[in-house]
């Protein structure tokens, strides 16, 4: 029995699974560019397990930056809130308690070593909303997992699924819960490459039932890609098959618990397959209708921006709100454009008749060319019904790292006809670098959204390595003064903050203006005058060397026409 590492975390369940190589039918070898796509990506220890050769002793500056729309901060640190040196972590999930959203988990594939591939179930929880993160280490030190995928029941009780594989393709399921404290045996799960996992929060008769589905080209079941529990985790039911054959794709739950899959089918790029009956316990899941979903393009993998990975994985989500978009289903997921040479675009799609005809696609990003990669397009809907996608974007790179990637963030309040302006949310980074023995950044990021917010569980590289990150973007409030003038956002110098020698100022202005940007010490007077002049609409950045000043607090101030703000700073010698 292994011990939990905080009391207070309680309720955990975590999935393992574990595949084989099918036999293929001939039906299936009818569309091999879809088959060797799939047999491309699954996961087995390649490498064996290498411990951290610094014992996690060196570290550095976790990186941390806020804005008015954005927070972001490093989940997997030390106890002390610092980066750790030499490892790696990507492709998280997030989890948030319906009952206390001040309370998340964190899950991702944590690399002890970049020397080694070798990957396990690293997870981390804040009980304050984010602010704070704790990394207690991994489950099951020194055995092998991956693909991990968190969700939450409405009961507040929260579950991670997570893949094992042995080198010979040996292939285990289980359910491991915590009781009183310690995980206990496990219950079997079944499980697959590529598995995804969603549990309804409904007051259906579906209500607590836990399903999963996965690639069946690596299932411990071929051709079984489909499992659920109807009590709460304490057993699931063999594997079945799920029509279309879905791959790389989520999973829905409906305003009356129906399920819906997304992913790329065998005969269409796109489909979304629905059940009527999962929701029941004392019925089969059958599969009442497959659709295909037109979004001029499809799913990609070994691409040039991540070569070992996906280009992202299909999105699907239902609008629960008692507005004008309620019931409505929507499609989001990067893809490689069928009818445009482009390598990839975030593409939108939706359906007002659950799920069984589809609109024309929409095309999300506004970058210009048909050059740039928009990658690991990701959506949530909130309860009141605003859509919210987050994904990858290169359109700044100018060949300097070539693949550099940024956050950009867009959001419809009207049932995805209008979307806002793509915001740059971060700063960018090389995704090509801390890769731990694997050419990738993963294949997925995770997102849950409520009426306030939309909660983000990323990867990047900010710190020069592979690290995962909670993010809080906070949209604008319908309804409060839209004017321009009114509309400028100031960042925080939170990275480094406090700070040695050098510190980043980033600002956003919605159009051209004159702008003053200074530094004051604690009694208000100036120490320094770093802009007054007329600058351009855009992203600015600055940075500021503070080694003629003493240590101390000190405070920044922009001001943009009639618009000021203030931040804090302090500075360490």
């Amino acid at each position: 029995m292994k011990p939990i590492f905080y009391s207070k975390f309680l309720n955990v369940i975590l999935v393992s699974g574990s595949f084989i190589l099918p036999q293929l039918t001939n039906a299936q070898q009818g569309n091999p560019t879809r088959i060797e796509r799939a047999q491309m990506h699954h996961e087995v220890p390649d490498d064996k397990y290498i411990p951290n050769v610094f014992a996690n002793t060196e570290k550095s500056p976790a990186y941390r930056f806020e804005s008015s729309l954005f927070f972001t901060a490093q989940v997997n640190v030390n106890a002390n809130g610092e980066n750790i040196l030499w490892d790696a972590a990507n492709e998280p999930s997030i989890a948030i308690d319906p009952t206390n959203p001040n309370r998340m988990a964190i899950g991702w594939r944590q690399f002890d070593n970049v020397t080694s591939n070798f990957r396990q179930a690293g997870y981390g929880y804040t009980l304050d909303g984010g602010e704070t993160w704790t990394f207690p280490g991994v489950i099951n030190p020194g055995i092998f997992r991956s693909d991990p995928v968190l969700d939450a029941d409405a009961e507040g009780n929260l579950y991670y699924n997570s893949l094992t594989s042995d080198a010979n393709n040996n292939m285990t399921c289980k359910v491991y819960k915590i009781n009183d404290g310690s995980w206990d045996e496990g219950t079997e799960a079944k499980g697959g490459d590529k598995q995804w996992m969603r549990i309804d929060k409904t007051t259906g008769s579906g209500s607590g039932n836990n399903y999963s589905f996965w690639t069946s080209y690596w299932s411990s079941c071929y051709p079984g890609a489909f499992t659920r529990s109807t009590d709460f985790g304490n057993s699931y039911e063999d594997c079945s098959i799920v029509s279309g054959d879905p791959s790389w794709g989520t999973l829905a739950i409906g305003l009356n618990s129906e399920l819906f899959i997304v992913g790329a089918g065998n005969a269409d790029p796109i489909i979304v397959t629905k059940s009527i009956t999962a929701q029941d316990p004392d019925q089969p899941v059958t599969w009442s209708s497959t659709t295909a979903v037109d979004l001029d393009g499809y799913l990609d993998s070994q691409v040039d921006v991540n070569p070992a990975g996906l280009l992202g994985q299909a999105w699907i989500d239902v609008d629960v709100s008692d507005g004008p978009g309620r019931g409505n289903v929507y499609v989001v997921a990067s893809v490689r454009r069928a009818s445009i040479n482009d390598p990839g675009d975030v593409m939108f799609n939706k359906s007002v008749d659950g799920g069984l005809t589809w609109g024309n696609p929409r095309r999300l990003n506004n970058d210009f060319g048909n050059s740039n990669y928009q990658w690991f397009g990701t959506m949530s809907v909130a309860p009141g019904g605003r859509i919210d996608v987050v994904w990858l974007d290169t359109r700044d790179a100018n060949g300097n790292p070539p693949y550099s990637s940024a956050l950009y963030y867009s959001y419809s309040v009207d049932q995805g006809e209008t979307w806002t302006e793509n915001e740059k949310l971060s700063e960018n980074f090389d995704p090509h670098i801390g890769w731990p023995q694997q050419q990738k950044m993963g294949d997925y990021f995770d997102m849950k959204s409520d009426d306030n917010s939309a909660h983000l569980a990323w990867a990047n590289t900010l710190n020069g390595e592979e690290d995962v990150y909670y993010a809080r973007i906070t949209p604008q409030v319908v309804g409060i003064d839209k004017s321009p003038e009114n509309q400028f956002r100031l960042s925080f110098n939170c990275y480094p903050n406090p700070f040695k020698g050098n510190t980043s100022i980033r600002y956003k202005l919605p159009k051209d203006n004159f702008v003053t940007l200074g530094i004051y010490d604690m009694y208000g007077q100036e120490v320094r005058n770093l802009v007054k002049k007329e600058e351009q609409a855009g992203l600015h950045n600055f940075t500021f060397n503070a080694d003629e000043l003493t240590e101390g607090i000190y405070y920044c101030r922009l001001t943009a026409g009639s618009n000021t703000q203030t931040i804090r700073m302090i500075l360490i010698k």
